[in-house]
C-alpha cells in the first residue's frame, strides 16, 4: 500500500512538473521579498544594499524574460530606426568622433583651469600611445577607427562615472570593501591549516590561501551560470557599442574575472574558426587585464581595492581598441551573433563538485605563482649583484635592474600623469611588471604605500621612499595587466592546447599582443591620471618637517612648493594652520627659503 502511495505521488509530480516547479518559484520569492521589506522598515539605511541588489535582479530577469519571448518584435520595432544610422553611418560616426573629441578637449580646459595642468600630460599621453601605435600597426591603413574611439570613449565615460561622480566613486568603494571584507573569510580556513602564526608567513599562508578561496567561489558561480550571464551582458555592451565580434567582446569581458588561460575556454568551440585580428584580440585583452583570484592578492597586499576593481573593468574596452589599432581586421569574421554563439557550461554534476573542483583547479596557480615569485626574486638578486659589481668598477656601486628600468620605462611613466620626482620609481615598477611580473611589482608598491602612510623620512640618502597619492593611483592602473615574459610562454602555451591548428598564429601573433597589452594598460593609466582626483597626500607638517631635518631633501620637490604656499595663504587669511601638527620655527624657514617671501612671517 505504501509503495502504491509513493508510485502514485512520483506520476503526480511527473505530470504536474511545470507547475509544482512555479509555485515553489512562487513561494520562494515571496519568502524573500517579504525578508527585503521587513529588512528595510527595520532600517532603510542598511537594507539598501539588498534593495539595490534586488531591483537590479527583478530588472535583469524580466529583461532576459522578455528578450527571450519577444526577441522578434522588439527587433521589428527598431529596425526602422537601425535602417536609418547604417543609411546615415558614413557622416554621423565622423560627427559622433568629432562631437567625442570636442566634448573631451572641453572639458580638459575647463578641468585645467580648477585642477592645473597635470590633467593635460595624462591627455598627452592617451594621444601619444595611440599615435605609436598606429606607427607600428600590422596594417595601419586598413585601421576602423569605430573599435578605437568608442573603446577609449567607454574608458573615459566610466572613468568619469567611477572617479569623478560622488554616486560612482561611493558604489566602487563600497564594491571594494565588500570584496575585501569577502577575501577575509579565506584567514579562517588559512588559520586552521597553518595555525594561529600563519601571518608570520604573510605571503604564502595568507597571500595565496585568498587565491585558492576565489578560485573556489568562481568555480561555485560557474555553476550556477551566474558567471556566464554576467559576461554575455558585459560582452554584449561592448559588442553593440564597439562593433568588435561577439567572440572577441566575450573574451575581453570574460577577462575582467577570470585570467588569461581561463577566459578563451568560453568559446573554446570557436577558436579554431576565429580571424588572425580576432585572436590578436583575444590574447591582448589576457594581457591587459588582471584575474579575480589574484586581484584577491593585490587587495591583501594593501594596493587600494575601488582602484584595482576600476582598473579591471576600465582595461576590458582597452584591450579590445589597442588591439584593433594594432592589428586591424581585415579578414571577414565567420562566428557572429547569427550563427549563435554559446558559452561553454561547467562540467560539474553539483555545487560541492563545483566548489572541489575550483579548490584542486587553483592548486596549479597557487604553485605557478610561488614557484615564479621565488624564482624571479632569487635573479633579481643575482642580477642586481652582478650590476652592481659592474657599476662598481666605474665607481657607480648604485647600479641594478630597477634603475635600467626606471630609465627605460621614466618617458612612459611621466606622459602617464605621473609627477616628475615620481616618474623614475613608477619607471622602475614598470620594469619589474615587464621583465618579470606585476606580483613583484604591486608588492614594491604596497612598501611604498605603507612608507607614505607611516610619515617618515621622504628621502634618504637621496632616494626617495615614497610617491604622491596621485602617482600611486595611476601606477596602479599601469600595473593591472599580465603583460609580461613570463606570462608569454603561458598564453603561447594555453591557446595552443586549445586551439591546435592556430598554433603558427598564436605564435606570431603573442609578442605582438603583448605589447598591445601593455599599451592599453598605459591607455588606462592615462585616462585614471586625467580624472584621478586625490585627496590629501602626506600631511604638510610632516613634508617640512622631514625636509627642514634632511639636508639631502630636493628643495624644489614640487609638494614642498605647494605646503609652503598653502602655509603663508593660511597664515595671511588668519586661517587654521595647524591640521595635525604644529609646524616648526624651521619649517618656516625652510618655506621663506624655497619662496623667498619677503612678508612679515619671515622677517
Amino acid at each position: 500500500l505504501l509503495e502504491k502511495k509513493y508510485d502514485e505521488v512520483c506520476e503526480f509530480c511527473k505530470k504536474h512538473k511545470t507547475r509544482i516547479y512555479y509555485v515553489v518559484c512562487g513561494i520562494l520569492i515571496t519568502a524573500y521579498l517579504a525578508v527585503v521589506i521587513a529588512a528595510c522598515s527595520l532600517n532603510f539605511q542598511r537594507a539598501l544594499p539588498l534593495l539595490v541588489i534586488t531591483v537590479l535582479a527583478v530588472f535583469f530577469i524580466c529583461w532576459d524574460f522578455l528578450i527571450a519571448k519577444y526577441e522578434d518584435r522588439i527587433a521589428a520595432l527598431f529596425s526602422p530606426g537601425d535602417r536609418y544610422l547604417k543609411k546615415q553611418w558614413f557622416w554621423l560616426k565622423w560627427v559622433l568622433c568629432a562631437a567625442l573629441i570636442i566634448t573631451i578637449i572641453c572639458w580638459l580646459i575647463f578641468d585645467t583651469t580648477k585642477r592645473g595642468s597635470r590633467q593635460l600630460i595624462s591627455f598627452g599621453g592617451l594621444v601619444m600611445y595611440v599615435l605609436l601605435m598606429l606607427v607600428f600597426s600590422k596594417y595601419p591603413t586598413r585601421v576602423a577607427w569605430r573599435p578605437v574611439f568608442s573603446g577609449i570613449g567607454m574608458q573615459f565615460i566610466l572613468g568619469l562615472l567611477i572617479l569623478r561622480t560622488k554616486v560612482g566613486f561611493d558604489v566602487f568603494n563600497w564594491l571594494g570593501i565588500q570584496i575585501q571584507t569577502f577575501l577575509e573569510y579565506s584567514d579562517t580556513g588559512a588559520k586552521f591549516v597553518f595555525g594561529d602564526k600563519y601571518t608570520d608567513h604573510f605571503f604564502a599562508f595568507k597571500v595565496l590561501p585568498i587565491v585558492v578561496f576565489f578560485s573556489t567561489v568562481m568555480s561555485m558561480l560557474y555553476h550556477v551560470g551566474f558567471m556566464q550571464w554576467l559576461i554575455g551582458k558585459v560582452g554584449w555592451i561592448m559588442h553593440i557599442f564597439m562593433g568588435t565580434t561577439p567572440v572577441e567582446s566575450l573574451v575581453a569581458a570574460g577577462n575582467i574575472f577570470v585570467g588569461q588561460t581561463e577566459s578563451p575556454l568560453l568559446v573554446r568551440p570557436y577558436l579554431p574558426h576565429i580571424t588572425k585580428s580576432e585572436l590578436h584580440a583575444v590574447m591582448t585583452a589576457g594581457f591587459s587585464t588582471i584575474a579575480g583570484s589574484v586581484l584577491g592578492a593585490y587587495i591583501s597586499f594593501g594596493v587600494s581595492s575601488s582602484h584595482l576593481l576600476t582598473a579591471s573593468v576600465m582595461s576590458a574596452p582597452a584591450s579590445l581598441a589597442a588591439s584593433k589599432l594594432f592589428w586591424p581586421e581585415t579578414e571577414k569574421p565567420l562566428v557572429t551573433l547569427r550563427s549563435g554563439l554559446q558559452m561553454a557550461k561547467s562540467e560539474s554534476k553539483n555545487l560541492l563538485e563545483a566548489a572541489s573542483q575550483g579548490a584542486s583547479a587553483s592548486i596549479g596557480l597557487v604553485a605557478n605563482i610561488a614557484v615564479n615569485v621565488i624564482s624571479f626574486l632569487a635573479l633579481l638578486s643575482f642580477l642586481d649583484s652582478g650590476l652592481s659589481w659592474v657599476g662598481s668598477l666605474f665607481d657607480y656601486p648604485q647600479l641594478n635592474f630597477e634603475n635600467i628600468c626606471a630609465y627605460v620605462f621614466m618617458p612612459f611613466s611621466f606622459m602617464m600623469g605621473v609627477d616628475w620626482e615620481d616618474s623614475f620609481i613608477v619607471g622602475g615598477l614598470l620594469g619589474y611588471k615587464t621583465f618579470f611580473n606585476e606580483f613583484l611589482a604591486y608588492e614594491r608598491l604596497s612598501k611604498l604605500i605603507q612608507n607614505r602612510e607611516k610619515g617618515g623620512s621622504m628621502y634618504i640618502n637621496g632616494v626617495k621612499q615614497y610617491m604622491t597619492v596621485r602617482s600611486e593611483v595611476i601606477a596602479t592602473y599601469a600595473l593591472c595587466g599580465f603583460a609580461n615574459f613570463g606570462s608569454l610562454g603561458l598564453v603561447i602555451g594555453g591557446l595552443t592546447s586549445i586551439a591546435p591548428s592556430k598554433k603558427k598564429e598564436i605564435a606570431d601573433g603573442a609578442f605582438r599582443a603583448m605589447i598591445a597589452g601593455t599599451a592599453a594598460c598605459f591607455m588606462t593609466a592615462c585616462v585614471a591620471g586625467m580624472l584621478t582626483v586625490p585627496g590629501l597626500e602626506v600631511p604638510c607638517h610632516i613634508l617640512l618637517g622631514n625636509a627642514s631635518n634632511y639636508t639631502d631633501f630636493p628643495a624644489n620637490s614640487t609638494e614642498l612648493v605647494k605646503c609652503c604656499q598653502h602655509l603663508f595663504t593660511s597664515a595671511n587669511h588668519l586661517e587654521e594652520i595647524f591640521p595635525g601638527g604644529n609646524y616648526s620655527l624651521n619649517s618656516w624657514k625652510l618655506c621663506c627659503q624655497i619662496l623667498g617671501q619677503p612678508a612679515f612671517h619671515c622677517t
